[in-house]
Parts: C-alpha cells; structure tokens; sequence
C-alpha cells in the first residue's frame, strides 16, 4: 500500500485532506486505481470514510475529472462519482456518458447505467435493455434499475416470460432481472418456476434480495419454508457463508423454534441442524471467513443444537410422501425406515422410488420384496438399471 494511500485512509485531517484534494484535481488516477483495487481488503466505514472526503474535493470546477475513474468500477464509490455527475449534470456531460455506455468498458458502463437511473434521456433505453442480462451483475443490476425508474414495463414484462422458458439459464436470468427490479408481485411467479427447476438453489438465493424469508413465510408459509430449506442446502457451496446475515438465518430459524412445529419446519430444522454441523465439523468451509461470520455460523449452530432430534425426526417422517415439497430432504436425514419403505410402495414417482430404494440400502434395511416392488413399478432403463445393481 503507498504511503498516499494509507494517508487517504487514515484518521489525520492534516493528512488525508491534501491527498483528497490533490487526488480530484490533478486527478491522480494512479491513486484513485489503488484504492479500488483494495477494495476488500478495507473496513467499509473506511471506504465510506474515504468516499466522503473526496465528495468534498468536488465542485462544478473539477467534476468532469471523475470521467477518468470511471475504467475503475467499485460499488464503494459509485454513490459518490454518480451523486457529482447528477448534481452538475449537462448536456454535454450526459452525451460522454452515453457514449461510454454504449461503447466503453465493463466498469464504465456500470457507473454510466447508474448514472442514466437519475438522468431519464431515452436515448439510452435501448444500450440499458442489452446490458439488463449482462453476466456482470453489478452492470446487470445498475441496468434494471434504470430501466425501472423508467418505468420500462415492458422489459418486466420480458423478464416474467423468461420464466417459462424451456431453457434453465433463460429462466436464471428471468429470476435476476425480476430480483433487481424489485416488484414483489413477481414473487409467486418465482417460486413456482424455482419448484419445476434443477436451478432451484440458485433461484432460491436470488429470492431474499426481493423478499425477506420471513415475510415469504408469512406470504405462505409452505413455499416460504421451502425457499429457506433450498437456501440451506446450498450454503457453502452455491451462496457464500457470509450471506447468513443476508438470509437472516439466526433470526428465522429462532422464530420456527419458538413456533409451534409442523412437518415441514421439523424437515428445514433437521436439514439446517445437519448443515451447520457440517460447516463447523470442515475447516475448509470456515477457513477464509470474517470473525463475523465465523461467530455467526457457530450461533446458528449451537441454536440448532438445543433441539430435541429425535422429536423432529419422528415429526419430519409425515413429509416422506410423494406429493411433498420436502421430501427428498427429509429422504438424505430420516431413520425410519418403515416410512421409507410405505413410500416406496405408494409412490409412481420414478426418482422418488429410486431414492427410496438407495435409501433402504444405506439403512441395510432393503430386502428382495422392495426391490421387486421398486422394479415393478420403473419403466426407465437407467434406473432399472442402477436398482438391479443395489
């Protein structure tokens, strides 16, 4: 780190407000890089620190010198670059920024997309709908916020249709589009495609950032309980650990504790419970995370741990039917096998009866009448296949 970057950042007015200023008015883009590319490496009352002093240092004098920032894209001082543009936007202003949004790099047209969210010439609506499902998500997202405060109806329109596209990734970014748009209408939309979808842990992580788990809860509480039971199978691997607090897991899992339980919260509780020991019991889970999160994922845990297990596990085995959300959860975590096996032979299901099969066998409670049962009742090759050889 230089020695005028630890001055920018430091606690020193004598020290920091020279550089600030010297940074906006040369401009020093050298400088300004730095700082972006330690950007994690910053607490972010530092980077808020930071932002402010050099919104200070700008004035209807200097501003068009935030234009050589722009190739250098940090959600940390986008707020801040955007606020100057706006305060003194022009017309000639608005046409450079039009330019690099339709022709500039990555990071430019994520600062220029914010931009055209405050200033509304149409003239970038049709650069804003191209970008609207760009795989950088910050220039995705800056772009459907400005189409919103459009009020393009239209492209939310596009993005509801993608959901019933035979195509997963189109459907993906349906659910990103509708996400960053913010409509919760689109909510039950979502979570029926995310039910039918072999995406459905990504979608399920999307889903909070429109709306709270616990309000999808109080919205219906099944296909709430479902979202956040998808959420935690993919914790760790599809979400990051630290997005816990994004989920607000500690809390919702406190309220369905303190709640009277069903089947289907006793399924989400054990499913969280075999989770949580497994983030703790792996040190390659936790190894790289914030103290935060550390702290956090072990509260979670020894929450979940004050749990009767095998209460929920007798509470849980009314899920082990076909026609249940949770079923091939609660498949991975039971221990009664008489469920299993009453299932196995209600169920048409070919999967479930595969599964159920599987099952069985890790309980070395499969005997030759279930297999027979299972098989009776399969058409597809490869999974008669892979039960013959159980």
């Amino acid at each position: 780190m230089s020695d005028e970057l630890k001055l920018l950042i430091g606690k020193n007015p004598k020290d920091y407000t020279p550089i600030a200023h010297n940074l906006i008015n040369t401009p020093d883009v050298e400088l300004f890089a730095e700082l972006v590319d330690k950007d994690e490496f910053l607490f972010d009352f530092v980077k808020q620190n930071v932002a402010d002093r050099l919104l200070k240092e700008c004035n209807e004098h200097n501003y068009m010198n935030l234009l050589q920032f722009l190739k250098y894209y940090s959600p940390s001082y986008e707020n801040f670059i955007i606020s100057v543009f706006v305060k003194y936007a022009n017309e000639d202003l608005t046409d450079i920024l039009l330019d690099k949004l339709e022709n500039g790099t990555t990071d430019e047209k994520i600062y220029c997309a914010k931009y055209f969210s405050y200033i509304k010439d149409p003239l970038a609506l049709k650069v804003l709908k191209e970008n609207a499902y760009s795989e950088n998500p910050y220039l995705s997202n800056n772009c459907v916020l400005a189409l919103k405060a459009f009020g393009d109806t239209e492209s939310y329109k596009t993005a509801l249709s993608k959901l019933k596209s035979n195509d997963e990734y189109e459907q993906l970014s349906g659910v990103k589009f509708l996400v960053s748009y913010g409509n919760k209408d689109a909510v039950p939309n979502i979570i029926q495609t995310m039910k039918k979808s072999p995406f459905a842990d990504n979608i399920a992580i999307e889903l909070p950032y429109l709306m709270p788990v616990s309000e999808l809860m109080k919205q219906n509480k099944t296909d709430g309980l479902y979202v956040l039971n998808i959420i935690i199978e993919g914790l760790g691997e599809v979400s990051s650990l630290a997005q816990v607090f994004d989920f607000n897991l500690y809390e919702n899992f406190e309220t369905l504790i303190n709640e009277p339980k069903t089947s289907q919260s006793a399924v989400v509780l054990l499913n969280a419970i075999d989770k949580f020991n497994t983030l703790t019991d792996n040190d390659e889970y936790l190894f790289d995370e914030t103290k935060d999160t550390k702290r956090e994922v072990n509260d979670i845990k020894n929450l979940l741990n004050s749990l009767n297990y095998n209460e929920l596990q007798n509470l849980a085995s009314n899920e082990l039917k076909s026609d249940s959300l949770f079923v091939y959860t609660i498949l991975e975590l039971t221990d009664n096998a008489d469920k299993v096996r009453e299932l196995l032979n209600n169920s048409n299901n070919q999967t479930i009866i595969l599964k159920s099969v599987e099952v069985l066998k890790r309980m070395n409670a499969l005997t030759p009448v279930d297999k027979n049962c299972a098989l009776r009742k399969i058409s597809n090759k490869q999974i008669k296949e892979i039960i013959l050889a159980v």
